[in-house]
C-alpha cells in the first residue's frame, strides 16, 4: 500500500479471531517472525498484540461470541466512531456492535456493509494502529471481496471519501489517490458459504517459500502464488484454524 502510518479513512489495523489462541500465537509467530504479547488483564480477554522489533502490526484474540467466525478483520481509522456509525447506516450499512470504548485506546464499532462484508471502525487514542505497514510480516494492502461491487464502490466513497482507481481487471482504492487495497467481484468460483469480506494481505520476502511454510504447519494453499500483471506476486492461504489471509512480495505494495 502507498500509506506508511494510519490515516483517517484508511486501513489501521488487521486482527484474527481464532478457535486456538495458543496455536494461532505459534503459527503466526514462525510464519512471520511475530512476538506476541497477551494483556494480562481478565478483562482483555485473551487480547494478543503481535509486534515486528518494538513496531505493534497485528493482533490475535480469542472468539468471544459463539457466532463469530475464525476469521482475520480489518479495521479503519476514523475521527469520531460515532460519527462514522451514523455515516455507515445512511449508506445502507448495518452495525454489529458498538461504538464502544476499549479501555483508554480508543473507541471502536463492528459494522457490515450493504453486500454483507464486516470491517471495523477504530478511533485511536492512546493506540492510532499499526506502527509498521509494508515491511516483511507486516500488513501491506487489504482486499475487499463482495458480489456486488458497484454497490459497494458507492458505499465506501460515501461514508470514507476514498478515490477509485479502476481498469478492466481490478479496482484499487485509495486516500487522495494513495492507493491501500483493491476490490475483487466474487463470481460463481467462489462457493456460494464464503461469504463477502475483507482479506488482509501481509508483506514477506518469498510468496512461494511462505506458502509451503504455511502446508507444512497444517494450513493449506487457497490461491497457488501468482504474479499478477503489471503487480506483485502473491498468494491466498489459510491458517490451521480456517482463517484466510494473503501474501505479497514486501516493496512490491499496489
Amino acid at each position: 500500500m502507498k500509506l506508511d502510518k494510519p490515516v483517517t479513512g484508511g486501513p489501521c489495523w488487521t486482527e484474527l479471531g481464532t478457535s486456538d489462541l495458543e496455536a494461532a500465537k505459534r503459527f503466526y509467530a514462525d510464519l512471520f517472525g511475530w512476538r506476541p504479547e497477551t494483556d494480562p488483564r481478565q478483562e482483555a480477554g485473551g487480547y494478543t498484540v503481535a509486534h515486528l522489533g518494538d513496531a505493534p502490526v497485528a493482533a490475535i484474540s480469542p472468539l468471544y461470541q459463539e457466532s463469530q467466525p475464525v476469521a482475520w478483520n480489518v479495521s479503519f481509522a476514523v475521527a469520531d466512531a460515532d460519527t462514522a456509525v451514523d455515516a455507515v447506516q445512511a449508506a445502507g450499512g448495518t452495525v454489529v456492535l458498538g461504538p464502544m470504548d476499549v479501555f483508554d485506546v480508543g473507541r471502536f464499532a463492528v459494522v457490515f456493509d450493504p453486500t454483507g462484508a464486516a470491517f471495523q471502525l477504530w478511533q485511536a487514542r492512546a493506540f492510532p494502529g499499526a506502527g509498521l505497514f509494508n515491511a516483511p510480516g507486516a500488513l501491506g494492502w487489504v482486499e475487499l471481496l463482495t458480489r456486488a461491487p458497484d454497490r459497494a464502490v458507492e458505499f465506501y466513497t460515501t461514508v470514507f471519501g476514498w478515490t477509485v482507481n479502476a481498469s478492466e481487471h481490478y479496482t484499487q482504492w485509495g486516500i487522495e489517490g494513495a492507493d491501500f487495497g483493491g476490490m475483487v467481484a466474487m463470481d460463481d468460483n467462489f462457493p456460494h458459504a464464503v461469504p463477502p469480506h475483507w482479506l488482509p494481505y501481509f508483506a514477506v520476502e518469498d510468496v512461494d517459500a511462505t506458502a509451503n511454510a504455511t502446508v507444512g504447519a497444517g494450513g493449506s494453499i487457497l490461491m497457488e502464488p501468482t504474479s499478477v500483471p503489471d503487480g506483485p506476486r502473491i498468494a491466498v492461504l489459510r491458517d490451521p484454524q480456517g482463517a484466510f489471509f494473503g501474501v505479497h512480495v514486501a516493496g512490491e505494495e499496489g
